[in-house]
């Protein structure tokens, strides 16, 4: 893997210059019909997505930003015939570029050694179940998980470290032990545990209680201590506060020197290892908007693809001009406009919430976290009924004005 870029702002990326993360929405087309999908996706591509042309200057944004990781996704960014010559292009530039195909007879192992070939530097792949049922339930299509399998095989054989994401929902809760358990036999590098937005496909009847969401950290917790390849949580940043409540609290037992995958890793780190840059890959403390942005298909950015909160548009205004001034980008920077428990916590500045989910789930993209259990020090849940009832008597709905 080639060197993360570096940018010398206060030992780090400074996030209100530049995202560590940004996602391109390359095509919307898709011949899957996964249950969650947040795209919808179509088999049909959008007939205004960005032109080649105009993806090669999305990129020169990217590059000019100095944006560590740039991941083409989809619907299936294998459904765009010049995803290859982008992912050159892109490479040539210094980005780094990761890739989300779908399992579909699209993804052949000539495919995955040609996007190799390019300058792909990760593979991400989806795997929601241990077995074809119930993965291939999830995504709609027969044979979807032996694909999957296959992909992953052919990538290791390309050399091509290897991503795998999860949707975690009620349909596989149960099942993150027997998946653990096959990625140690995949050689993967990283398990991408995501946990559900509500929009899209996405229904609000899988989504997990916040009871439920604390006794999966507590799975995903065990596994990791044990795993042989990183284990991170997407839309689920309140893991941060329980490892950290975990790791003092085993330190204060005498129990080792906290959890393995706890420290941090800054692009650019002096001697970075293997592992290291492993690290780098788990985007710690990013937040919708803040260190994440998503353009889409037709060049919309968003600060998430689960927060449809439109912030501008790349054929109207520069990238940069978006991501560091676009309001609701500001305002989600800013954790003293929180609402509610995720305002008053402690923690929020290392978690904050998934503001996606909030949004999703109240209208608010500043509202707290509807799926966390844990009550801050200060906080009195008195206000947190006063700041209902204010937001029932809102004439919008919501108490966000950004």
């Amino acid at each position: 893997m080639q060197p993360m870029h570096t940018i010398p702002a206060r030992g780090g990326i400074d996030y209100d210059e530049s995202p560590f993360l940004a996602i391109w929405e390359v095509t919307q087309s898709c011949d899957l019909a996964c249950k969650h999908c947040r795209a919808a996706a179509q088999p049909i591509a959008h007939p205004d997505e960005l032109t080649h042309a105009e993806g090669k200057a999305l990129i020169d944004q990217i590059a000019a930003m100095h944006v560590p990781i740039f991941v083409f996704t989809g619907g299936d960014p294998l459904k765009r015939k010049d995803v290859f010559e982008l992912i050159r292009y892109a490479a040539s530039k210094g980005v780094q570029v990761a890739v989300t195909p779908s399992a579909t007879p699209l993804l052949t192992r000539e495919a995955i050694f040609k996007m190799k070939e390019a300058g792909l530097v990760r593979l991400g792949i989806s795997l929601d179940g241990s077995t074809p049922e119930i993965h291939d339930a999830f995504r709609g299509l027969p044979g979807a998980w032996a694909r999957t399998i296959q992909a992953i095989e052919w990538a290791n054989e390309a050399g091509i470290p290897i991503q795998v994401h999860t949707t975690v929902s009620r349909h596989n809760v149960n099942d993150l032990d027997n998946l653990c358990n096959l990625f140690e036999k995949l050689a993967i590098v990283m398990w991408n545990v995501f946990f559900l937005v509500p929009v899209g496909r996405g229904q609000l009847d899988d989504l997990l209680s916040g009871e439920e969401f604390e006794q999966v950290f507590g799975k995903i917790y065990e596994l990791s201590r044990r795993a042989n390849f990183q284990i991170k949580t997407t839309e689920a940043m309140h893991y941060r506060r329980y490892l950290l409540q975990h790791n003092l609290e085993e330190r204060k037992m005498g129990h080792g020197h906290g959890h393995p995958h706890e420290a941090a890793y800054e692009p650019g780190a002096p001697k970075a290892d293997a592992e290291a840059r492993n690290r780098a890959w788990a985007t710690r403390r990013v937040n919708d908007g803040k260190g994440f942005m998503f353009i889409s298909h037709v060049g919309n950015v968003y600060p998430s693809g689960f927060l449809p909160i439109h912030a501008g548009n790349v054929r109207e205004t520069p990238l940069a001009e978006i991501y560091r001034n676009a309001p609701i980008f500001k305002a989600l920077r800013n954790t003293s406009r929180l609402e509610g428990k995720c305002g008053a916590c402690e923690y929020k500045e290392i978690c904050g919430g998934s503001r996606s989910r909030a949004y999703a789930l109240t209208g608010d993209p500043l509202a707290q976290e509807p799926c966390c259990i844990y009550q801050p020090r200060n906080w009195d849940p008195l206000l947190e009924n006063e700041a209902e009832a204010y937001r029932q008597a809102s004439p919008s709905g919501t108490l966000v004005s950004i």
